[in-house]
């Protein structure tokens, strides 16, 4: 019974997979970008970045959305569901990984810092050969469980009805009542998307060891 709307889940895989790597993409940047802000010497960038972070990790991601949606984009007249549901995500994913981030940068040791000053390196040089190679490699275990959690929080979008996977396997069930055989493709479509993703940051961290 199920069988017949093959097309449903693989249309919400689809999209899934366009709205987390869409995502994935845009959080890492506004994660970035606030981790840089957070040290700046700037105090209303430090502010800023402060303000962003602690209110997005205070309020569930599930009222972002809604807010979002409802509220700002609809007092913009913009209905373009699957965007704001892409915004909003990155958003709410920027602000943990701008932390881990952030954790990442402040574990390289202060003279380490002041060789790279030393040798003559510029601020830009220094996180370039010296902070970010090195950080990347402390911060891939934790950057791997939050874009895995990424994919997976996608699923929250179908509260703005988005036809992601989750939203169109609860229409199927809906409609033939057999949640166990919409259910576990759906558990199976978000492994295949997490797996990969996983194993792959896995062999890169592998790649990064070396001794320090």
């Amino acid at each position: 019974m199920v069988g017949g709307y093959a097309n449903f889940f693989w249309r919400g895989w689809a999209n899934t997979l366009k709205i987390s790597s869409s995502s994935l993409v845009l959080s890492t940047l506004i994660g970035l970008a606030a981790a840089l802000a957070r040290r700046s010497g700037f105090f209303v960038l430090r502010a800023l970045s402060r303000m962003y972070v602690e209110l997005i990790r205070g309020t569930p991601l599930l009222v972002q959305i809604s807010f979002a949606f409802y509220v700002v984009a609809d007092a913009f007249h913009f209905q373009d569901r699957f965007t704001v549901g892409i915004i909003a995500l990155s958003l709410f994913s920027g602000a943990f990984i701008s932390e881990i981030i952030r954790g990442g940068i402040e574990s390289i040791g202060a003279s380490q810092l002041e060789s790279a000053r030393a040798i003559g390196l510029t601020k830009r040089q220094t996180y370039r050969y010296v902070i970010f190679p090195q950080a990347t490699r402390v911060i891939l275990p934790a950057l791997t469980g939050m874009f895995a959690n990424l994919i997976k929080d996608s699923s929250l979008l179908s509260v703005i009805s988005i036809e992601d996977f989750t939203w169109n396997a609860q229409q199927v069930a809906a409609l033939t009542y057999s949640n166990f055989e919409c259910y576990v493709p759906l558990a199976v479509g978000y492994l295949i998307l997490t797996l990969p993703m996983t194993f792959w940051t896995h062999w890169l961290e592998s790649r990064m060891k070396y001794e320090t």
